[in-house]
């Protein structure tokens, strides 16, 4: 996934509008529209506050890259949980 396509993913699940985005974040439509179609790519500051302005929090998660395959899906299954789910799993993992 390139920042852009992060940026614009963040902004559809706020049912925001670039122009809504640029108000929020104090940033011009315009450079919003060229990150989005990765044009420009912004800084990791200015994407972490992008996804901010549009309600969401950006996690970074730092992962061998030759992962398997199944290793691979569970590890992206751990990234789409909210942080509340990821305590509870790790919670429960650690009764075992």
């Amino acid at each position: 996934m390139t920042s852009g396509m992060l940026i614009r993913e963040a902004r559809l699940r706020a049912s925001l509008t670039q122009t809504e985005l640029s108000e929020r974040s104090g940033r011009d439509r315009a450079q919003i529209a060229r990150w989005e179609n990765d044009t420009v790519q912004p800084s990791f500051e200015t994407l972490r506050e992008l996804v901010r302005a549009c309600g969401f929090d950006l996690a970074m998660a730092l992962v061998p890259y030759d992962v398997d395959e199944a290793g691979e899906t569970r590890l992206r299954e751990k990234l789409f949980r909210s942080p509340q789910d990821r305590l509870q799993a790790m919670l429960e993992e650690r009764k075992r």
